[in-house]
C-alpha cells in the first residue's frame, strides 16, 4: 500500500453473497474458502479484501463456486465513506492474522518447553521437524497478512530461536556488522534514520522513547507501511519483520534494543519487563504494573491517530514509569 493510498483512501473489494440454506456443508465450504484467502467479514454476508489483481481473482473464483452451488454473489470495488473507517477494517485483518500468529507462538513455546525438559538428540530431531512445520504454517499465514500484523514478529522470533536450538551443528548467522558488538554500542546507533511500522503501539512507542531519551535525542523516526517497505541507506528498522532491531526469541523489540545499546540500568530493565508482558502477553515477568500501562497506551492509540503524536504522548508515560523505578532503587 502506497502513501497515496493512505491519503486518498484504501480501495477495497467487497464480496456480497447469499447462500442456499441447504446443504449445510456448502456453507461451511464457502466459509473455509473465505478464510483460506484471508477475507474478513465487515457485515453479514459481506466480506472484504484489499483491492489488487490477485485478490480480485480470488473473489472471482468464489463467485463462480457460489453460483455453481445455487447461491448468488457479486464483487464490487469500494472506498469507505461513512461508518467503518479504513483503519477499522485494517484492524479486522490484523486481528484475524494475530489470532493465527498467537496459535503458532503458543505451539512454539510448547516445543521450547519440551526441549528445556529434554534436549537429547531424539527430542531435538522431533523438535526440528515440528519447527519446520511451524515455519511453513507461518509462511502461509504471512501470505495473507496484508497489513503486517504485530503478532508475526513474536511468532518469527520464537521460531527462529527454535531453529537455532535444533540446528544440526550449523553455525549461527552473525548480526549485521553495524550492530555487532563494538566498544561503544551507543555511538554505533547514533546518526541513523529510525524506521518503524505505522499505527505504533506499546513496543514501538517504548522503543521510540528509548531512542530519543537514551540513544540519540535528535533521532528522526519515520513511519512506513508494515509490509513491502524497502529500507534506504542509513536507516535502521525497528519492530519490523526483517528489521535490524526486532523481536528475537521471546524478547520484544524494546528488550533487544536495550541489549544492542548496552543499556543495563535496572530501571530500564524493569520498564522492559512491563513492555514485554504487554506486547507478548505471555506473563513471563508477571509485572503487576502491566495492566495499567497497557490501558494508558491503548487510550493514547485510540485517541491519537497520528503516530508522531502517539510517540510524544507515550513518552510521558514512559518518563514517569522510568522515574518511578529510579526512585525505588536503594
Amino acid at each position: 500500500m502506497s502513501d497515496d493510498d493512505v491519503t486518498s483512501g484504501q480501495p477495497w473489494l467487497l464480496l456480497i453473497h447469499q447462500l442456499p440454506t441447504k446443504p449445510a456443508y456448502f456453507r461451511v465450504k464457502i466459509w473455509r474458502r473465505l478464510q483460506g484467502i484471508g477475507a474478513v467479514a465487515v457485515k453479514s454476508s459481506v466480506y472484504a479484501l484489499p483491492a489488487s489483481a490477485e485478490t480480485q481473482e480470488d473473489f472471482q473464483w468464489l463467485v463462480k463456486e457460489i453460483a455453481a452451488g445455487g447461491g448468488e454473489a457479486m464483487v464490487c470495488e469500494a472506498r469507505l465513506v461513512d461508518g467503518l473507517t479504513d483503519a477499522q477494517v485494517r484492524a479486522l485483518f490484523d486481528a484475524a492474522r494475530d489470532t493465527d500468529y498467537t496459535a503458532i507462538s503458543e505451539e512454539a513455546r510448547g516445543i521450547a518447553a519440551a526441549l528445556d525438559a529434554d534436549a537429547g538428540a531424539e527430542k531435538r530431531a522431533e523438535a526440528r521437524t515440528q519447527t519446520g512445520r511451524l515455519r511453513r504454517r507461518l509462511a502461509d499465514i504471512a501470505a495473507l497478512d496484508f497489513f503486517g500484523a504485530t503478532g508475526r514478529l513474536v511468532a518469527e522470533g520464537l521460531i527462529a530461536e527454535l531453529e537455532a536450538r535444533t540446528a544440526e551443528d550449523t553455525p549461527m548467522a552473525s548480526p549485521p556488522a553495524s550492530l555487532s558488538a563494538v566498544s561503544d554500542p551507543l555511538a554505533a546507533l547514533k546518526g541513523h534514520v529510525w524506521v518503524t511500522r505505522r499505527d505504533v503501539h506499546v513496543d514501538r512507542i517504548a522503543c521510540g522513547w528509548l531512542i530519543r531519551r537514551f540513544i540519540d535525542p535528535d533521532a528522526q523516526i519515520r513511519f512506513v507501511p508494515g509490509k513491502g517497505y524497502v529500507a534506504k541507506p542509513g536507516e535502521l528498522r525497528f519492530d519490523m519483520f526483517e528489521g535490524e532491531i526486532t523481536h528475537e526469541g521471546d524478547r520484544c523489540s524494546f528488550e533487544v534494543l536495550l541489549g544492542r545499546a548496552g543499556l543495563t540500568d535496572p530501571a530500564l530493565q524493569a520498564v522492559g519487563e512491563i513492555v514485554h508482558d504487554i506486547d507478548l502477553k505471555d506473563g513471563k515477568f508477571g509485572r503487576e504494573e502491566a495492566g495499567g500501562i497497557s490501558s494508558l497506551i491503548a487510550g493514547i492509540a485510540m485517541s491519537e491517530p497520528d503516530d508522531a503524536r502517539r510517540l510524544v504522548k507515550g513518552a510521558g508515560v514512559f518518563d514517569t514509569l522510568y522515574d518511578y523505578f529510579r526512585a525505588r532503587r536503594p
